[in-house]
């Protein structure tokens, strides 16, 4: 009489095991760059939208102070009973700031809290946003009244006090080969 064989489970071969690791591979290298590809694109538009933003706050400030761009005049000398007196000085980044985030009188003095004398503003709430490229806030300021021309990659952004314009503070180029400064 013969006894039957018994049967063992069997396991995976070395042979299959590397064909199943050879595919995962494949599919993370198909995978993975279009997720670091979707992270360039979040952060171009979130500077587009910045951008879009500065833009929008500079153009209500100027309507709003008789053609003068933010910069373009002293945030100090406003008498607040509410709040702090702006501290920048014309043609600087502080006044660009102040006037932008803080209340201003038409003249353009600022106060940090709302004051009879400064009812305008503020134009960006939650401060100057930061250019998601670089992530700095830094506003290099310009007084020529020319298109501003970045001749670095330095972030922040770029302004000019007489003309209004605003540009990322970079002369490198974008996902597409456009430089963050015509964005």
């Amino acid at each position: 009489m013969r006894i039957a064989a018994q049967s063992r489970p069997r396991g995976f071969t070395l042979v299959e095991l590397l064909i199943v690791v050879i595919i995962l591979a494949i599919l993370a290298a198909i995978v993975i760059p279009q997720f670091s590809s979707a992270t360039v694109d979040a952060q171009e538009s979130a500077l587009d939208a910045n951008v879009h933003s500065m833009r929008a706050a500079i153009d209500l400030y100027r309507v709003q102070h008789n053609g003068k761009y933010p910069g373009a005049v002293a945030a100090t000398g406003a008498t607040c009973t509410v709040g702090t007196a702006g501290t920048g000085a014309i043609n600087t980044a502080q006044a660009v700031i102040d006037q932008l985030t803080k209340y201003s009188s038409a003249s353009g003095t600022t106060c940090s809290g709302a004051d009879p004398t400064t009812l305008l503003g503020p134009y960006l709430r939650k401060g100057v946003p930061a250019e998601p490229i670089s992530n700095s806030a830094a506003i290099a300021v310009a007084t020529a009244g020319t298109p501003l021309a970045p001749s670095a990659a330095t972030g922040g952004w770029a302004y000019d006090v007489k003309t209004g314009q605003i540009v990322m503070n970079s002369n490198a180029v974008d996902s597409k080969g456009a430089a963050y400064s015509t964005h």
